[in-house]
């Protein structure tokens, strides 16, 4: 019989994701390289949620900005409840990617998964470190070696790469695509095409919280020619993007757990010219699939010297970060947890 696998999304954006969301394309990705090997898999979400799996939901829209903090909770514990309790008479292991989901392992006896998608949380570590008996997967070494549950494996992301178009020819232009917000480093990004002297392409979503940061850190910067925003940006809108710049800026300034955007470029044939932090290291390769410097000076004089391969770089996210990969991997944790009962502390080195 084949393995059925409940995969619990959070309740507030759809899967896959209109535009922004990292973890509902983790989840629609993983859902549909899932069903291609034969898993029986539902998709726990919102009734927007367009993944071509089967998918279940309580509450029928979106909802973004999110709401809230106690009603985002109460939103989601009970999202969670109702998912888990449909799931758990059969569904063979529980996937769950959001801490309140967790909450419930003590009460179920099918197998928990969580997938970690957040930054390293003291709180929330204390928290994972309270539910032993749930099997966890980080989603970067550097984020698992800041954790201490004993059943935890790293898994890297993973993406469609047929998605995503190889441009080998490029145009006179660098981009940025992310969350408009200090810790993304769009100022930096900024920085770094004025001293290359190469336009700049952004896009991303300005969040009302970070509207103060829009208003005097970037918009003043923005003349539509040689520094531009472009707005959020849809799949197609992302493609055409990434794949035609010379190389995407990913100037972070916190420890990104992974940092999609960064494989999707690479899938575009485009290198990732990064400061150093999170998981950059293990995503990028250098002087392969980009550059990682310690300086906004060292990323402009990168961007002034680019001697990258399209294909080369196509190849190596192919190899490392491609959906079927990353669908091995947890199919490979799934079958171990239902052939052992636990798994044991894994150290899967990048």
């Amino acid at each position: 019989m084949p393995m059925k696998i409940a995969l619990i999304a959070p309740p507030f954006l759809p899967v896959p994701p209109r535009k922004y969301g990292g973890t509902e394309l983790f989840i629609a990705e993983l859902g549909r390289g899932l069903q291609q090997q034969g898993v029986e898999v539902t998709v726990y979400t919102i009734g927007e949620s367009t993944v071509e799996v089967p998918k279940r939901w309580l509450y029928p829209s979106s909802q973004w900005p999110m709401c809230g903090e106690v009603e985002c909770a109460l939103k989601s514990l009970n999202h969670s409840s109702w998912a888990i309790a449909d799931a758990v008479g059969t569904a063979d292991i529980i996937h769950v990617n959001s801490a309140p989901a967790l909450s419930f392992a003590r009460f179920i006896d099918v197998p928990m998964v969580h997938t970690v998608h957040h930054i390293y949380d003291p709180a929330l570590t204390e928290f994972y470190e309270s539910v032993p008996e749930a099997s966890y997967v980080t989603i970067s070494n550097v984020q698992r070696n800041k954790l201490s549950m004993p059943r935890m494996r790293t898994i890297h992301h993973g993406i469609n790469a047929s998605l995503y178009t190889v441009q080998k020819h490029k145009k006179p232009y660098l981009s940025f695509l992310g969350r408009i917000a200090p810790p993304k480093g769009t100022h930096l990004a900024i920085e770094v095409a004025h001293k290359a002297g190469i336009p700049l392409k952004i896009a991303g979503e300005i969040q009302p919280v970070y509207q103060s940061y829009w208003e005097t850190m970037v918009k003043p910067h923005v003349d539509g020619k040689f520094i531009e925003y472009v707005g959020e940006v849809d799949l197609p809108e992302k493609v055409e993007l990434l794949g035609n710049s010379l190389a995407m800026l990913f100037p972070i300034q916190w420890d990104e757990p992974f940092g999609l955007v960064m494989i999707e470029a690479m899938a575009c044939g485009t290198p990732v010219l990064a400061l150093p932090g999170g998981s950059v290291s293990e995503v990028v390769k250098e002087g392969l699939s980009g550059n990682v410097g310690a300086t906004t000076d060292d990323l402009a004089r990168y961007a002034m010297d680019l001697h990258f391969n399209p294909d080369s770089i196509r190849a190596y996210m192919e190899e490392f970060f491609s959906l079927e990969r990353m669908t091995q991997d947890y199919v490979n944790l799934y079958t171990e947890i239902l052939q052992d009962g636990v798994t044991e502390v894994e150290q899967i080195v990048a």
